[in-house]
């Protein structure tokens, strides 16, 4: 989900999820093993934060490079088993100057009982000139090492600390929950009691993006990007 790709396409292979228990987390410690089963994981719901029903569709857009980039995010009619795992896809589509760079399809599921979205890989295309290039940053739970991480918790605490993705050598970001009182203006509206998450890697250190969730809405600010518009079909 962190717009800066990272490796190339990974196959995936099923394992159960439940294999994936937090053992070795203690206070303070970034949280990258979840204690799940498969069944408590649904393809449809939302919380404070994320949307993560059909048709539901955030565009965001900002200045990077002197460049104007838009990021699109719909959630898809469509769902795709990861890890024997049933996952909703999130489309991203993001353009540069009105070109494409890069189409990521993310899969995602909701926890039933606490609401929290995890996020299970992605399948990537790196456009250049209108034409695929590379899949870099592509991983799947289950697949060479992956496993699923938490993106965005529905009962967010301050300070605490998750990985995103655990994708040894290709995709390892994680969040740590810098608010949740933030105020927001874009030009779709102020948002109040806004999600702040900064967030990191240790495949690229002293790097740190900082994103923004509106109660009921979703992503809001993404570095830069800040959100246009929104839809819910």
């Amino acid at each position: 989900m962190k717009r800066t790709p990272a490796a190339a396409a990974i196959i995936v292979m099923a394992l159960p999820l439940a294999f994936y228990a937090d053992r070795q987390k203690t206070p303070g410690d970034w949280q990258r093993a979840f204690n799940l089963g498969a069944a408590e994981l649904a393809t449809v719901g939302e919380n404070p934060y994320f949307i993560l029903k059909p048709g539901s569709q955030l565009m965001l857009e900002g200045q990077e490079s002197g460049k104007t980039v838009r990021l699109v995010v719909t959630v898809l009619d469509e769902t795709k088993i990861v890890g024997e795992i049933e996952t909703r896809v999130v489309e991203e589509r993001e353009s540069e100057n009105g070109a494409l760079v890069e189409v990521s399809r993310n899969f995602m599921a909701i926890h039933k009982s606490t609401r929290d979205i995890y996020y299970l890989g992605e399948e990537v295309d790196i456009y250049k000139n209108g034409t695929i290039v590379d899949h870099e940053g592509a991983w799947l739970h289950g697949s060479k090492g992956a496993t699923l991480g938490l993106l965005v918790p529905a009962a967010p605490v301050i300070g605490q600390r998750y990985y995103q993705e655990v994708a040894p050598g290709v995709a390892m970001d994680r969040a740590q929950i810098v608010s949740v009182s933030e105020r927001v203006t874009t030009p779709a509206g102020t948002f109040e009691k806004c999600l702040k998450t900064e967030e990191t890697t240790p495949l690229e250190p002293g790097d740190k993006e900082y994103k923004l969730y509106a109660p009921g809405v979703g992503l809001v600010r993404d570095g830069p990007l800040v959100l246009i518009s929104r839809s819910l079909k």
